[in-house]
């Protein structure tokens, strides 16, 4: 697979994403996949966050990536320089996490900009970009991301706390939404394989999977080098990518199947400040 096309580039800046159907091959994401869901390390360090709505999302989150095959698919040469061309520079690996959406169970995410959370890292332009890959298929039954298109343009949005989760202004939200000529609402339905790529600023959600059908996902976030943050945090500041052939993917894969996680370095729920830092950004 090639690197995203300079409409699709265009089709970011303009709409707020960009879906490259495809952008891994079965083979490729069955690796991922029979990796994580038989990765008892990924599924010990995973923590929930409570939805609001009496659902727990469970996810799973690094920010430096190792040799084995997150790591590969997040280091891999199209990964990278779509994202530089994107951004327009060199990136650097902001983290990574894997979204355990289980069948019944799997909780929703409440509205929110990723740039909502990262400017209380001290990063100071939204210059950074994420990388959704469906590991699972990715239906409204099973709580597919949902996005407003457009919505990027909106700027940064005040966020707030909603359960364990921070949320965008809800009175904001809905406005938009009144208005879908402009800001439309579009359900990213995906397939194994697929990968969407979105603004930091974009407003996005997903419901609850009470499907009988698991929807996993793995989100690898970049951040550009020209865009370091001025202090630090619980995600990195700028750390030199070492960048791979995409052919290292299956190569790993097969080498090294389920054995990932000796060298990632877990983010445990504990050390994740952004949500602290909203209560103190809240309005009174």
């Amino acid at each position: 697979m090639p690197i995203l096309s300079d409409n699709a580039i265009r089709q970011y800046h303009a709409d707020g994403y960009t879906l490259a159907r495809g952008f891994f091959d079965a083979d490729e994401i069955d690796l991922l996949k029979r990796s994580a869901k038989q990765d008892n390390v990924l599924d010990k360090q995973s923590f929930g966050r409570a939805d609001g709505e009496g659902g727990v999302v469970r996810l799973s989150l690094w920010n430096h990536p190792g040799d084995g095959i997150y790591g590969t698919f997040a280091r891999c040469e199209r990964m990278v320089k779509s994202c530089e061309k994107l951004l327009g520079g060199e990136v650097y690996h902001y983290h990574s996490k894997m979204i355990l959406k289980d069948a019944k169970v799997g909780g929703a995410w409440a509205w929110h900009q990723d740039y909502g959370y990262w400017y209380q890292n001290g990063v100071l332009e939204p210059l950074l970009t994420s990388v959704f890959i469906a590991v699972d298929p990715c239906t409204k039954e099973n709580g597919c991301l949902q996005v407003i298109r457009n919505s990027h343009r909106c700027g940064r949005i005040n966020h707030i706390l909603t359960g364990d989760q921070a949320g965008a202004d809800r009175e904001r939200v809905e406005e938009l939404l009144k208005r879908p000529e402009q800001f439309p609402l579009e359900y990213v339905v995906m397939e194994p394989g697929d990968t969407l790529f979105f603004h930091p600023n974009m407003l996005h959600r997903s419901d609850q999977n009470k499907s009988d059908n698991p929807r996993w996902a793995m989100i690898c976030c970049y951040n550009a080098a020209r865009n370091d943050p001025y202090k630090d945090s619980h995600h990195p500041r700028y750390t030199k990518l070492n960048v791979v052939s995409d052919a290292a993917i299956k190569q790993v894969g097969v080498k090294r199947f389920a054995d990932d996680t000796s060298d990632v370095a877990w983010l445990e729920d504990k050390r994740d400040s952004s949500a602290k830092a909203l209560l103190e950004e809240e309005p009174k």
